[in-house]
């Protein structure tokens, strides 16, 4: 498999990346389509078991060893370069390397040395799984809704509630858990923690979605934490999940233009070859002309995930770029895959095809990290 088919050769070529990513998206790539088929390969009737496959083999390969507090760290732009190509390849694969980078970045970014000492090793290996556990039955997208009690116990707190829609809640070694201290009013009184799975109170139930991954909800009943749970500064638990969410949404944008390139290539080769109308579809002005849009699409939500995450990595006000890259990309990628279907025909709607699973994967990238409306309001406000 061709570096072009993952990625676009012109958007590598501009400064906004180095020759270091220039490499790495060789690496990578050639990586997933020599691998392609044990990526491919788990029986998604199990998501959680296939989540732990794909960690594992992620962490073999040493595409987590960034994480690593001992070894050199990754930068934005490799991040979302590694989502594109393993979005490409297997949507588990993604999935899992995802947030496994974004329990990490937390970590990373608001642990204590203590902390990332604990949990990051394990979590650069492939060996320990981790989870984002933000979201509840009346808190989605509006994370100050938050009711999940953190109730102060001597030293520690004592945690009770639910948390629902928790990627990888269910294979999880530690959670970010987000919860109510009551320091204040509203987003004033969040703190978020470390919780490890293992701690008696703690439970998770598998969640079925529309495409099989790891997911979960999580039941907190009198877990014990001591202060050393505390991630960043309690009463600022809002503030660390914005902070990794607003980065990661570009990483979203990433994986997008992943599963789209895969959907594009797939119809233009379908259209090639299959026969119609005494030529072949391609020859068909209305399939060239839908051709052409999705290369319009792709090439438009690449060049925006990549100034989004140079914006990252270069310290500039990144939040509204990638929010940005975020909802174009995976507002084009649902478009591109409806398109790509289209041009399928009755063979695209096969249980299992290529094409079907596509379009049950990337329906969920416009609502995490940030719905699709929750987005443009937020770049409304920064207008």
């Amino acid at each position: 498999m061709s570096l072009s088919e993952v990625f676009d050769p012109g958007v590598l070529a501009i400064p906004m990346f180095d020759d270091v990513h220039r490499t790495l998206a060789g690496e990578i790539g050639q990586w997933c389509g020599d691998r392609e088929p044990v990526l491919r390969s788990p029986d998604i009737a199990d998501p959680a078991a296939a989540g732990r496959a794909m960690l594992a083999e992620i962490g073999r390969a040493g595409w987590l060893s960034h994480l690593d507090p001992d070894r050199p760290g990754s930068d934005f732009r490799s991040v979302c370069l590694r989502r594109q190509a393993l979005a490409y390849h297997a949507d588990l694969a993604d999935f899992a390397y995802a947030i496994q980078e974004l329990t990490a970045d937390a970590i990373i970014r608001h642990g204590t040395a203590q902390q990332c000492g604990r949990y990051l090793p394990g979590l650069a290996s492939g060996a320990a799984a981790g989870a984002m556990a933000l979201s509840e039955p009346g808190a989605g997208s509006d994370l100050s809704a938050c009711i999940l009690e953190a109730a102060p116990a001597g030293e520690g707190f004592v945690l009770n509630g639910t948390k629902s829609w928790i990627a990888q809640g269910d294979i999880a070694d530690v959670c970010v858990v987000l919860a109510r201290t009551g320091d204040g009013p509203g987003p004033l009184g969040l703190t978020t923690f470390l919780v490890d799975t293992t701690t008696a109170g703690f439970k998770a139930d598998p969640v079925g979605a529309i495409a099989p991954r790891s997911w979960a909800e999580l039941t907190f009943t009198n877990v014990v934490v001591g202060p050393e749970a505390v991630l960043g500064e309690r009463g600022q638990g809002l503030v660390v999940a914005l902070d990794v969410l607003e980065r990661a949404r570009a990483s979203v944008a990433a994986a997008a233009v992943g599963f789209a390139r895969r959907a594009f290539h797939l119809a233009l080769g379908h259209a090639r070859t299959r026969k119609a109308y005494g030529g072949k579809l391609s020859d068909l002005q209305l399939v060239r002309s839908s051709l052409a849009g999705m290369e319009v699409k792709l090439s438009a939500a690449a060049l925006l995930t990549a100034r989004a995450s140079w914006a990252v990595d270069t310290g500039r006000d990144h939040a509204t770029q990638s929010s940005i890259a975020k909802l174009y990309a995976s507002e084009a990628a649902g478009e591109i895959v409806d398109a790509a279907l289209q041009i399928f025909g009755a063979a695209g709607l096969v249980a299992g095809s290529p094409m079907e699973l596509l379009y049950r994967q990337i329906r969920s990238l416009r609502i995490y990290e940030g719905s699709s409306e929750v987005i443009e309001m937020t770049i409304a406000d920064a207008l």
